[in-house]
């Protein structure tokens, strides 16, 4: 199969997420929307079957319901939550153990960079960004986003999406 822009909905969505959750702190629920609405074109583009829709829908599913949970527990933020789901979406249950591992290793690395940058004075460069400011805060959670899009990015070429094209 040619390659087809909708399979760049999924990579460009996930950066965005990130890009947004490093300067707001917020991810739109317009970015998981679309990611939910561009894998059910993709689905039709590629022509999965209706088995392999199912599957990643209940993929989809099961981690809204954990991500809901950790949401309830203030593990994790409401559109962080969302994302996640919507890659799962995407990713489907086989590459779920991929993402999740990428997803916390990032996210390790992420709130090191965090603690340790939040122990030092920003750069005079820094002092008039706001979202430096913000990351800078210690009253602040840790902008997760990046950990997911950063692990969805790393695991994207393994997917159905990616081979269905090469193949």
């Amino acid at each position: 199969m040619a390659a087809c822009p909708v399979f760049l909905i999924f990579p460009f969505a996930m950066a965005f997420a990130g890009a947004m959750d490093l300067l707001a702190f917020r991810i739109p629920n317009f970015v998981s929307a679309s990611l939910a609405a561009g894998f059910v074109l993709a689905a039709l583009i590629l022509d999965t079957g209706w088995s392999t829709f199912f599957i990643h829908l209940v993929a989809g599913l099961a981690i809204l319901i954990v991500g809901f949970a950790m949401f309830v527990r203030g593990w994790l933020g409401g559109g962080d939550a969302k994302l996640m789901s919507a890659a799962a979406l995407w990713l489907g249950f086989e590459n779920l153990p991929s993402f999740l591992l990428w997803t916390a290793l990032l996210g390790g690395g992420l709130a090191i960079i965090l603690l340790s940058y939040r122990r030092i004075l920003p750069p005079p460069w820094l002092l008039r960004q706001h979202w430096a400011l913000r990351l800078h805060d210690p009253k602040e959670g840790i902008p997760y986003g990046i950990a997911l899009a950063g692990a969805a990015l790393i695991v994207y070429p393994e997917t159905v999406w990616m081979t269905g094209i090469a193949g």
